[in-house]
């Protein structure tokens, strides 16, 4: 399989559905959409217009009531949790709005932890974390913990321990909701440096229009569906 195949991303016929006691509630209805290797796009729109929830199935953390979701051409929804955890590990990188970064650890230790949860060995794990540090300009604040950081650096922290392990797909929900708009520029302007450059699959929810009009490629959605693409 090629590259370009590993890291292309489909949504065929894809509805989701949650079941209360009341109600079906409809996430996606009928919904087919792809997303190509070096793309950068964003999904846009209000909150539960389903832009978490196509993450969420691309990331392996849910699965569709109906349809399919295929990454590289291999269908994520039909994998079992051991496959969907190797999945999550190799293959896609978060980036959240809340920085998920645990607290007692440096910059550099968060960074370092998902690469030796993928046996990487001691000497590689310290050169990426140098060299992806450098590359976001905070090399030099590699040993701090997070609340020794602002929220713009701790967002650059996440965006690289997003990239640890070189996943060709990064999924990011909101990942400039807790910045002020000059951070939220240069988060943004990462994420799409990364499609263009490094030819990732790139996909971001946001309801900031201040963010997603830096986008080349951008999708509005609204009640499970996508209703126009600019």
């Amino acid at each position: 399989m090629t590259q370009e195949q590993q890291a292309s991303v489909r949504l065929v016929s894809v509805s989701k559905y949650y079941e209360t006691a009341a109600q079906r509630v409809t996430a996606l209805e009928n919904l087919s959409w792809s997303v190509s290797p070096g793309e950068a796009v964003a999904l846009m729109g209000p909150s539960g217009c389903g832009k978490s929830t196509i993450l969420n199935l691309l990331g392996g953390m849910d699965r569709p009531t109906k349809g399919g979701v295929f990454a590289g051409g291999v269908d994520v929804g039909a994998m079992n949790e051991r496959q969907l955890e190797d999945y999550r590990l190799h293959k896609i990188g978060f980036v959240f709005q809340f920085f998920n970064l645990i607290p007692s650890l440096s910059a550099f230790e968060n960074l370092e932890l998902p690469m030796l949860m993928a046996g990487l060995p001691e000497d590689e794990r310290k050169q990426r974390a140098e060299n992806l540090l450098d590359s976001v300009g905070l090399k030099a604040k590699g040993y701090k913990r997070p609340e020794e950081l602002s929220g713009g650096e701790q967002q650059r922290v996440a965006v690289c321990l997003a990239l640890v392990n070189d996943p060709p797909i990064i999924l990011a929900d909101e990942p400039t909701g807790n910045l002020d708009s000059n951070n939220a520029k240069i988060i943004t302007n990462i994420l799409i440096d990364l499609a263009a450059q490094k030819n990732k699959t790139v996909i971001v929810a946001s309801h900031d229009p201040k963010v997603v009009e830096i986008f080349p490629r951008v999708c509005y959605m609204r009640d499970g569906v996508i209703e126009r693409v600019s």
